[in-house]
Protein backbone atom coordinates (compact mmCIF):
# COMPACT_ATOMS: atom_id res chain seq x y z
CA UNK A 1 0.00 0.00 0.00
CA UNK A 2 1.29 3.46 -0.80
CA UNK A 3 0.83 6.71 1.10
CA UNK A 4 -1.76 8.26 -1.22
CA UNK A 5 -4.67 7.58 1.13
CA UNK A 6 -2.88 9.23 4.03
CA UNK A 7 -1.96 12.23 1.89
CA UNK A 8 -5.51 12.58 0.56
CA UNK A 9 -6.97 12.40 4.07
CA UNK A 10 -4.44 15.00 5.26
CA UNK A 11 -5.35 17.35 2.38
CA UNK A 12 -9.10 17.01 2.89
CA UNK A 13 -8.85 17.34 6.68
CA UNK A 14 -6.78 20.50 6.23
CA UNK A 15 -9.31 21.93 3.75
CA UNK A 16 -12.16 21.13 6.15
CA UNK A 17 -10.32 22.83 9.01
CA UNK A 18 -9.83 25.93 6.85
CA UNK A 19 -13.63 26.29 6.59
CA UNK A 20 -14.24 28.80 3.75
CA UNK A 21 -10.60 29.85 3.36
CA UNK A 22 -8.85 28.96 0.12
CA UNK A 23 -5.57 27.10 0.59
CA UNK A 24 -2.71 27.10 -1.88
CA UNK A 25 -0.99 23.89 -2.93
CA UNK A 26 2.23 25.29 -1.42
CA UNK A 27 0.50 25.78 1.94
CA UNK A 28 -0.94 22.27 1.80
CA UNK A 29 2.47 20.86 0.81
CA UNK A 30 3.98 22.55 3.87
CA UNK A 31 1.46 20.90 6.16
CA UNK A 32 1.89 17.47 4.56
CA UNK A 33 5.67 18.05 4.38
CA UNK A 34 5.72 16.86 0.78
CA UNK A 35 6.67 18.24 -2.61
CA UNK A 36 4.06 20.66 -3.97
CA UNK A 37 4.05 18.81 -7.32
CA UNK A 38 2.93 15.63 -5.52
CA UNK A 39 0.24 17.60 -3.68
CA UNK A 40 -1.03 19.20 -6.90
CA UNK A 41 -1.27 15.74 -8.48
CA UNK A 42 -3.32 14.45 -5.55
CA UNK A 43 -5.46 17.60 -5.58
CA UNK A 44 -6.13 16.95 -9.27
CA UNK A 45 -7.28 13.41 -8.45
CA UNK A 46 -9.52 14.70 -5.65
CA UNK A 47 -10.91 17.39 -7.95
CA UNK A 48 -11.63 14.75 -10.61
CA UNK A 49 -13.62 12.81 -8.03
CA UNK A 50 -15.63 15.92 -7.12
CA UNK A 51 -14.27 16.20 -3.58
CA UNK A 52 -12.19 19.36 -4.14
CA UNK A 53 -12.61 22.49 -6.22
CA UNK A 54 -10.28 25.36 -6.91
CA UNK A 55 -10.35 29.02 -7.72
CA UNK A 56 -7.72 30.27 -10.14
CA UNK A 57 -5.74 33.47 -9.84
CA UNK A 58 -3.64 35.35 -7.33
CA UNK A 59 -6.23 35.02 -4.57
CA UNK A 60 -7.13 31.48 -5.58
CA UNK A 61 -6.67 28.16 -3.91
CA UNK A 62 -8.38 24.89 -3.06
CA UNK A 63 -11.49 24.16 -1.02
CA UNK A 64 -13.82 21.25 -0.28
CA UNK A 65 -16.41 20.78 -2.99
CA UNK A 66 -18.72 18.85 -0.64
CA UNK A 67 -19.65 19.19 2.99
CA UNK A 68 -17.35 17.04 5.15
CA UNK A 69 -20.43 15.19 6.45
CA UNK A 70 -21.06 13.97 2.89
CA UNK A 71 -17.52 12.67 2.28
CA UNK A 72 -16.87 9.21 3.66
CA UNK A 73 -13.45 7.79 4.31
CA UNK A 74 -14.40 5.16 1.70
CA UNK A 75 -14.86 7.93 -0.88
CA UNK A 76 -11.32 9.11 -0.18
CA UNK A 77 -9.93 5.59 -0.16
CA UNK A 78 -11.46 4.80 -3.54
CA UNK A 79 -9.90 7.90 -5.10
CA UNK A 80 -6.48 7.25 -3.60
CA UNK A 81 -6.19 3.47 -3.92
CA UNK A 82 -6.28 2.64 -7.61
CA UNK A 83 -4.20 -0.54 -7.46
CA UNK A 84 -5.12 -3.92 -5.99
CA UNK A 85 -4.44 -4.11 -2.25
CA UNK A 86 -2.51 -7.34 -2.63
CA UNK A 87 -0.50 -6.00 -5.55
CA UNK A 88 -0.10 -7.51 -8.97
CA UNK A 89 2.63 -9.94 -9.98
CA UNK A 90 4.68 -8.94 -13.01
CA UNK A 91 5.07 -12.51 -14.19
CA UNK A 92 2.36 -14.73 -15.61
CA UNK A 93 2.05 -18.12 -13.86
CA UNK A 94 2.59 -21.26 -15.88
CA UNK A 95 -0.81 -22.18 -17.39
CA UNK A 96 0.21 -25.85 -17.48
CA UNK A 97 0.59 -25.92 -13.69
CA UNK A 98 -2.62 -26.81 -11.77
CA UNK A 99 -1.86 -24.01 -9.28
CA UNK A 100 -0.66 -21.53 -11.93
CA UNK A 101 -3.88 -22.00 -13.91
CA UNK A 102 -6.12 -20.78 -11.12
CA UNK A 103 -4.08 -18.72 -8.70
CA UNK A 104 -4.81 -15.40 -10.42
CA UNK A 105 -8.56 -15.83 -10.07
CA UNK A 106 -8.32 -16.89 -6.45
CA UNK A 107 -6.04 -13.96 -5.58
CA UNK A 108 -8.35 -11.55 -7.40
CA UNK A 109 -11.31 -12.81 -5.33
CA UNK A 110 -9.30 -12.45 -2.11
CA UNK A 111 -8.33 -8.91 -3.10
CA UNK A 112 -11.97 -8.05 -3.88
CA UNK A 113 -13.09 -9.46 -0.51
CA UNK A 114 -10.48 -7.40 1.35
CA UNK A 115 -11.40 -4.26 -0.59
CA UNK A 116 -15.08 -4.78 0.25
CA UNK A 117 -14.26 -5.21 3.95
CA UNK A 118 -12.17 -2.05 3.97
CA UNK A 119 -14.83 -0.06 2.11
CA UNK A 120 -17.56 -1.24 4.47
CA UNK A 121 -15.50 -0.11 7.47
CA UNK A 122 -14.50 3.23 5.95
CA UNK A 123 -18.03 4.00 4.73
CA UNK A 124 -19.12 4.27 8.37
CA UNK A 125 -16.93 7.31 9.03
CA UNK A 126 -17.17 10.70 7.37
CA UNK A 127 -14.44 13.28 7.01
CA UNK A 128 -16.32 15.35 9.60
CA UNK A 129 -16.24 12.40 12.02
CA UNK A 130 -12.52 11.97 11.43
CA UNK A 131 -11.91 15.69 12.01
CA UNK A 132 -13.57 15.57 15.45
CA UNK A 133 -10.43 13.82 16.75
CA UNK A 134 -8.51 17.08 16.28
CA UNK A 135 -10.83 18.98 18.63
CA UNK A 136 -9.81 16.85 21.62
Amino acid sequence: MNGRFQIAVHILTLLHAAKNELLSSDYIAGSVNANAVLIRKELSNLRGAGLVSSKEGKAGGYYLNKDAHQITMADIYNVAMQNPILGKARNQPNPKCPIGQKIGGHLNKLDADITLTINNKLAKQTLADFYKQFDQ
